[in-house]
């Protein structure tokens, strides 16, 4: 609540006879000029002054904003509220909880811990891709989620009942991206505050960096870790700096032939070789009229592989009317345009405002494209996408092991395209199989005969598409390009064309309003014939849910060890994310994904090569079937009207008969379960003190793990299924749970015990500390060296670190370029924090991680400019101590710390690290040993 009012800049604004109380920002000099995003953060600002950690001086600073500066002014961020999906969100409600016992033993009132902003979540991370490719697999696949998450749900549910403000989306609603764009955003909120109803901006931050998906709706917002959604959600602003903001020009419109996806694709290399990392980036000029609501989102929602903080669209016209067609109320409709005209935020094209950086697009020359094998930035123009396979599948198979067959280079000369052929010498006459004649210009070949139970016989080669699924938040909420996928099944189906037999098929919808419109365009019967049946309402193979390859596909991948792909409409492609029999994977457009089913391997060129033939026995290429931009949009108004919307979202907090049959335990603090392996009690609060002990130097701490470029929270913190051999299955194992009954990392988010056991544990995590072992070969996966025994033998990572800790040796972790760049996870700070590591050192971090790291009580430091590990010759074997942390204490933030690291024979090197906290509530944080902690003290009144 704001309690000054420096530049008197309340006023009343009526809206059809209504009156809201507004903070006007042509109150301040400067304002009107100012970029949309950053005149919603001067809002912000105005809104909640109160003389001490909001200022007249901070309001004046963004007002005068100098674009050409970099940023060097810390500002007080009061997000109007928080949403999370449930992987994040588990953890967030399960520390409330704790937080609420801890209160009360400092001597507080524990229903002091609730939600002080408005706080949604939506469970879509959960539904796992069991069943597919038949009718009944969607209701399949949520028997199985509501059995192995039961006691998640019945932990959620309880929550929902204890904290005040926060509602829970249940399960098989949609993915929590799209729920957020098409019903839960207000994009201007409405609030009561001390008896007068207040008008204000929308704003959000998320414990999924997609948050930004709502800056294609005016709404700014970003990810967050769940750490600092949790502080959000108990009134804690987020400290961040008046960032630079790139502004992006549109013009032009998209070219028949390429989709929304390649657009998105095509921005994403652009601003990543742009350099946009902690920037705000804003989108203007006369072409962003002509961009419609569903593509703004697409290009939101990609921000965090851009590296930007949000990329943001302001509110015109075209979100009036997607506002609409959503079933929002004409009384919001009306206050939406009324505000942001009254408050400058109104798009005008011809009005100039400041940016730091220019940028251009024409959206004529976008060209149809896809990504991949390993990051979302790898941009590959389809025309180049076999040429590019054929180099980069050098770098999964090694030449050496007999995969490469020189002599098909003489034999098929002609083509060396997939092909359905009849019998060769390995199957009866009558079995269809797939050609493994394409080895030529040295790509490896090394087919493989499957036998499947169900008399299916084909061959699987290096670069076959094991996974092609329809899925993630990013696409699936685009009609353009959902019902062109369709058209093309249609046009597919329509010419006798079938999906390749080893390829699992799937679709997983943002909303069930996709369902809706699939239904009434009559297009359903089309995906299914091609096996893309709907199997589940949630994020599935885009965060690994994507389950597992049939049993015999799987064998093989495994004892032939082939390099087979998957291809997702999704937005994450990372090492060891999507599937572990999978090495390879490519984003693309809903209709590539069916394209590739058809194709059934990357190495196709769907100009050169044919997907088959009809039935007149006529070649049928990929131009053949490829819908028009016509057809597509008299689809689309055909087939959506507002009835899909309203109807979709009524009672949508409610749940169905499975979700009201929980039972769900009452009280102000949870019951916890001594016997649960999927909700524990955290230790994060044991022990702690009324006020903090000092903070201290580093010394004699071990390397946990040494490691390269790009390493992703996705490397860091748990994800996907694991091993009974691993330290989580083990104890998993230990305490009664059979392999069967694993489920994933994601789900078991609220027990510590393990996810302690899975950081680091990623099976393409590369430890260089392992360099030498396997005759030099390296070694994948979660170990590192125990130099707690003689000679540093290999050992799983959890494993050593508690023999560390058990000798009270402190841990760091040395890594390289973007370190933690990918999803905003909380668990790979918490993780890294839990398993002993005080300090991590990097050439640079992704700031989300950054964050993260610092609000667990760990400190970032990162490499002098220009020196990385290699140049500083540090092999990571030696004894490290970090001195002048104890500035700290004293109200000093020391731009660097002295590393020494001193080697085995006793030789010593010392460098200048730079520390990366850089603002004042980060160092509040860091004193307090994490940002809980700060926010526990602050509550209990301490």
């Amino acid at each position: 609540m704001s309690t000054v009012d420096s530049f008197g800049a309340k006023g009343v604004l009526n809206v059809a006879d209504a009156d809201y109380e507004i903070f006007r920002l042509n109150s301040v000099e400067g304002a009107e000029s100012l970029p949309y995003s950053l005149k919603v953060l001067l809002e912000n600002l105005l809104r909640t002054e109160d003389g001490a950690n909001i200022t007249a001086d901070h309001v004046r600073a963004l007002a005068g904003w100098d674009p050409t500066a970099e940023p060097d002014t810390e500002i007080q961020f009061t997000p109007a509220r928080v949403i999370m999906q449930d992987f994040t969100g588990v953890p967030c409600v399960v520390d409330l909880a704790t937080m609420r016992e801890a209160v009360k033993e400092l001597g507080g009132d524990p229903k002091r811990v609730n939600p002080l902003a408005p706080a949604e979540m939506v469970i879509d991370h959960s539904v796992q891709i069991d069943a597919f490719g038949n009718s009944g697999a969607l209701e399949r696949n949520m028997e199985i989620e509501y059995q192995r998450n039961g006691e998640r749900y019945q932990f959620l549910r309880w929550g929902q009942t204890a904290f005040d403000d926060f509602k829970v989306v249940p399960p098989g609603t949609g993915i929590v991206h799209q729920v957020n764009i098409e019903y839960l955003a207000r994009t201007i909120m409405t609030r009561e505050v001390d008896g007068v109803l207040r008008a204000y901006p929308d704003t959000c931050v998320g414990t999924d960096s997609h948050t930004t998906m709502v800056n294609g709706l005016g709404v700014l917002g970003w990810g967050v870790g769940g750490i600092e959604a949790e502080a959000a959600m108990l009134g804690q602003p987020v400290s961040m700096l008046i960032p630079r903001v790139v502004g992006f020009k549109l013009s032009g419109e998209i070219p028949a032939g390429v989709t929304a996806t390649d657009v998105v694709l095509t921005i994403t290399d652009i601003l990543r070789k742009h350099g946009v990392v902690g920037k705000f980036v804003e989108f203007y000029g006369e072409g962003v009229a002509s961009v419609p609501l569903a593509n703004r989102a697409t290009i939101g929602n990609m921000s965090p592989e851009f590296g930007s903080t949000a990329a943001m669209f302001p509110i015109d016209d075209v979100t009036l009317d997607y506002l609409r067609l959503t079933g929002r109320s004409e009384e919001n409709i009306a206050l939406v345009e009324a505000y942001t005209k009254e408050q400058g935020l109104w798009h005008d094209p011809s009005r100039e405002l400041r940016f730091s950086e220019f940028l251009e697009l024409d959206l004529g020359t976008v060209v149809p494209s896809i990504s991949g094998p390993k990051r979302p930035q790898d941009r590959i123009e389809l025309t180049d996408a076999k040429e590019q396979f054929r180099k980069d599948i050098h770098n999964y198979v090694s030449i050496t092991d007999g995969s490469v067959d020189e002599s098909l280079d003489e034999s098929f000369p002609a083509s060396d395209s997939p092909s359905f052929t009849h019998a060769d010498a390995h199957v009866e006459a009558d079995a269809v199989v797939a050609s493994a004649a394409n080895g030529s210009n040295g790509r490896p070949s090394k087919p493989v005969l499957v036998e499947m139970a169900d008399g299916r016989k084909f061959e699987l080669d290096h670069g076959a598409v094991s996974i092609a699924s329809i899925t993630s938040c990013t696409n699936t909420s685009n009609p353009s390009v959902m019902l062109a996928a369709a058209l093309l099944a249609r046009n597919a189906v329509d010419k006798g064309l079938v999906s390749k037999p080893w390829v699992k098929t799937s679709v997983a919808p943002g909303s069930k309003v996709v369902t809706d419109y699939y239904e009434k365009s009559g297009l359903t019967p089309y995906l299914e014939k091609l096996g893309f049946y709907i199997v589940g309402y949630g994020c599935a193979t885009c965060i690994g849910n994507s389950g597992p390859l049939e049993t015999e596909i799987s064998e093989a991948i495994q004892a032939n060890d082939l390099s087979v792909t998957a291809v997702l409409s999704g937005n994450r492609n990372f090492e060891g994310r999507i599937n572990p029999d999978v090495k390879m994977n490519y984003l693309a457009s809903p209709p590539l994904v069916i394209a590739y089913a058809l194709a059934g391997s990357m190495d196709f060129d769907f100009d050169a090569d044919a997907l088959g033939t009809d039935k007149d026995g006529n070649e049928v290429f990929l131009k053949d079937i490829w819908p028009s931009p016509t057809e597509v949009q008299e689809v689309i108004d055909s087939s959506i009207d507002k009835d899909m919307f309203t109807k979709g979202y009524d009672g949508v907090f409610d749940g169905d008969d499975r979700w009201r049959a929980i039972d769900t335990p009452e009280g102000d603090t949870f019951a916890w379960a001594d016997a649960s392996t999927y909700v524990r009690k955290p230790p994060y609060f044991e022990g702690m003190k009324a006020q903090p002990d000092p903070v201290s130097d580093i010394e004699g701490a071990r390397v946990l793990l040494k490691l390269g470029d790009s390493v992703t929270t996705d490397h860091i913190s748990p994800a996907g299924s694991f091993k009974s051999d691993t330290p989580a299955g083990q104890y998993l194992l230990a305490n009664g749970v059979e392999r069967k009954d694993f489920n994933s990392y994601g789900s078991r988010r609220g027990n510590h015990e393990v996810m302690i056991r899975g950081t680091f544990a990623n099976i393409r995590i590369k430890n260089q500390l392992l360099a030498d072992f396997n005759d030099g070969a390296g070694v994948e996966g979660g170990f590192t060296r125990d130099f707690t025994q003689a000679d540093g033998p290999q050992a799983y990572v959890y494993d050593a670190a508690e023999n560390y800790r058990a000798a009270g040796t402190p841990l760091v972790v040395l890594g390289g370029k973007e370190y933690g760049s990918g999803s905003s996870r909380d668990w790979a700070a918490k993780g890294t924090a839990l398993l002993g590591v005080k300090a991590v050192i990097t050439e640079s971090f992704e700031r989300i991680h950054r964050s993260n790291l610092i609000g667990m009580g760990v400190l970032p430091l990162q490499f002098p400019a220009g020196e990385n590990a290699s140049t500083l010759g540090l092999s990571g074997t030696e004894t490290f101590s970090i001195s002048g942390v104890t500035q700290l204490n004293e109200g000093v933030t020391p731009k660097t710390l002295k590393v020494t690291a001193t080697a085995e024979d006793g030789s010593a090197k010392s460098f200048d690290a730079v520390l990366r906290i850089d603002t004042p509530g980060e160092a509040d944080y860091y004193r307090n040993g994490g940002i809980l902690q700060y926010v526990l003290r602050q509550i209990s009144g301490s």
